[in-house]
């Protein structure tokens, strides 16, 4: 039996219609969504994840506390708000990396990540991620050795997770800038890994 084919209009027009009628009846601001979407996307985006990144890679004190109390040291740099009241730290290490996805939705860290990209939101890779994370990895660009343990994250709203991505050989002279310019979003998701400058 084949399947009835989804007769709905895309998402996206789903979504501004949605905002329409919430704007129309007065049940929200359309301003203020505007606001905040814009926030996200390009006043805080990954580079607030990639400078505490840098900060651990260059302050082993720093490290030793995002890795205790990842919503405490974060906070040191100002970063908190809505997603981000319960940040869980986890490290990758040579032998050990870790990958994080949201099974029941988006939980994200949007004080550090900015918006979530499509792909961390799409069925497939929420469901795929658990049952085959190498393949998955593998299928995105990265190809781990079979020597490597993969352990994924499943965040939720109780916790999110945060990877903290190794530091690339041959970096040992660069500032804590250049480092946060090496640091990728999807590297603090843990579907890539952070490469050498150059």
């Amino acid at each position: 039996m084949t399947a009835m084919p989804d007769a709905r209009p895309p998402a996206p027009i789903r979504t501004e219609a949605l905002e329409a009628l919430l704007t129309e009846r007065g049940l929200v601001n359309a301003d203020a969504i505007n606001g905040l979407i814009n926030r996200f996307v390009n006043d805080v985006g990954p580079m607030n994840g990639a400078k505490v990144v840098a900060r651990a890679w260059t302050d082993p004190d720093y490290k030793e506390r995002l890795l205790t109390d990842g919503t405490a040291a974060v906070g040191e740099f100002g970063f908190s708000g809505p997603q981000g009241e319960h940040i869980v730290v986890v490290e990758n290490q040579e032998d050990m990396h870790n990958v994080v996805v949201c099974t029941l939705c988006s939980c994200y860290p949007w004080p550090l990540l900015g918006l979530p990209p499509d792909w961390y939101k799409d069925p497939a890779y929420r469901s795929r991620i658990v049952r085959e994370p190498r393949t998955v990895l593998n299928e995105m660009g990265l190809a781990l050795d079979d020597s490597v343990d993969i352990t994924v994250w499943d965040s939720s709203a109780e916790n999110r997770y945060f990877i903290l991505p190794q530091r690339p050989a041959g970096t040992e002279e660069l500032s804590e800038d250049e480092l946060a310019a090496l640091v990728t979003r999807e590297a603090m998701v843990g579907v890539a890994q952070v490469g050498a400058p150059g």
